[in-house]
């Protein structure tokens, strides 16, 4: 699965989408391990794959996706691995999902449009199942009834999630939040304080503990709002990069900081953080996440921290990207953590995620927080292998946590 940078607010934290899920990414990347998908054309029901169409070996069957004929052409069921090569043969673009009998949702394919092919691979038990469409601004329609015989395992099937099952851990979430800033707003205090009195030493070593605080707080980033450009943001879209006025907060002292700019020229930069971090613990009641975005969070907080911490991209002179790597981690693990009740009937693979993050841990203590760019290459080589398969393993978590429309 990639993701595609979006500009945030000028200065920002850069903001990513995640582009839809297609081709059953639901059901082959928590069941099947599958990463890219191909596109397939129109085939026989049952037909052989033909070995240029990235499936050599697997039957596919070709079915309609349209209000009037969904389902149509899956007339040859059978069970094992497969290939369904979905046709959008209505006049709008529809989503398209393969549902066991429970409504657990086995593959999908989202904004299929209209005259296209494409495929989702997966291992289907004896059971019953059944295509739904939804094609766009019209109901939503299920095919007939499919009686699968055989033997054989299944892909795990995913029982959807609602926005109603997202509320709690997201006012959880919520909550946890309040409970860091005051902190926060106290370490903040005590690096402002560090530069008013002139003591640059003292504010090089308060501006970390003050900086992990905030980075702790990911999954919330979004309902910050502009604060969170003005707290935490970069030159990344500033016409006049490191003079620009527009580069504040955290980053901008860090800068100043660790080349050589005196507390007299630093002091509006840490008086305006200070206000900005009370401001936003002033707002954070009255402010709401969305659900919808709690689980992508889990996903996107770390690879946030693969592009841009693991990059050296946002060190402006402190050298403390890995550190910044465990107060990420710190807050996906909080997001998980209260997600684990939705996750835990959903995801076989959430022990191999508690390895992942364990083993991201445990390189990070290795590194002792050293400088990123003083470790030799073999580990560099070794850090990013082993945030580059817990970024692979999360996710799925954004996949199910991906509410689905039902009517």
């Amino acid at each position: 699965m990639t993701e595609s940078e979006e500009p945030g607010e000028p200065g920002g934290r850069p903001r990513w989408r995640r582009p839809w899920l297609v081709a059953g990414a639901a059901a082959a990347v928590v069941a099947l391990g599958a990463g890219a998908v191909a596109y397939a054309h129109g085939s026989s029901p049952a037909k052989p794959a033909a070995p240029q169409d990235g499936y050599p070996g697997l039957p596919h069957t070709t079915v309609d996706i349209a209000s009037d004929t969904c389902g149509r052409g899956w007339t040859a069921p059978h069970t094992g691995l497969q290939v369904f090569d979905l046709v959008g043969t209505g006049p709008v673009a529809a989503d398209a999902y393969l549902e066991t009998a429970a409504g657990a949702v086995v593959g999908e394919v989202e904004s299929l449009s209209p005259g296209t092919t494409r495929p989702f691979v997966v291992r289907l038990a004896a059971g019953s199942y059944t295509f739904q469409c939804l094609p766009q601004d019209e109901a939503a329609v299920k095919g007939p009834v499919v009686k699968v015989a055989g033997s054989g395992g299944g892909s795990p099937a995913v029982v959807p999630v609602t926005q109603q099952d997202l509320i709690p851990p997201t006012l959880a979430y919520e909550h946890w939040v309040s409970t860091q800033l005051p902190g926060l707003v106290r370490d903040v205090d005590t690096l402002q304080a560090a530069v008013a009195h002139g003591d640059l030493a003292a504010a090089r070593t308060d501006w970390l503990p003050a900086h992990l605080d905030y980075e702790r707080l990911g999954a919330a980033y979004d309902a910050f709002g502009p604060l969170d450009g003005s707290i935490n943001g970069t030159t990344q879209g500033l016409p006049d990069g490191l003079t620009d006025p527009g580069f504040t907060g955290f980053h901008r002292l860090e800068y100043g900081l660790w080349h050589g700019q005196s507390a007299s020229a630093l002091a509006p930069v840490a008086a305006t953080l200070g206000k900005d971090v009370r401001a936003l613990q002033a707002k954070w009641p009255t402010e709401q996440m969305d659900p919808l975005l709690l689980g992508l969070r889990a996903h996107e907080i770390v690879e946030n921290a693969v592009q841009f911490e693991l990059t050296g991209r946002t060190d402006y002179g402190s050298g403390s990207n890995l550190a910044t790597v465990g107060a990420n981690l710190q807050g996906t693990q909080e997001a998980l953590t209260l997600l684990k009740p939705l996750l835990s009937t959903r995801m076989t693979t959430l022990p191999q995620i508690n390895a992942d993050m364990a083993a991201a841990e445990a390189e990070l203590a290795g590194l002792g927080g050293a400088p990123l760019g003083s470790l030799p290459t073999t580990r560099r080589e070794q850090l990013n292998a082993v945030f580059g398969q817990l970024v692979d393993d999360l996710a799925p978590v954004a996949a199910v946590c991906d509410v689905r429309r039902t009517s």
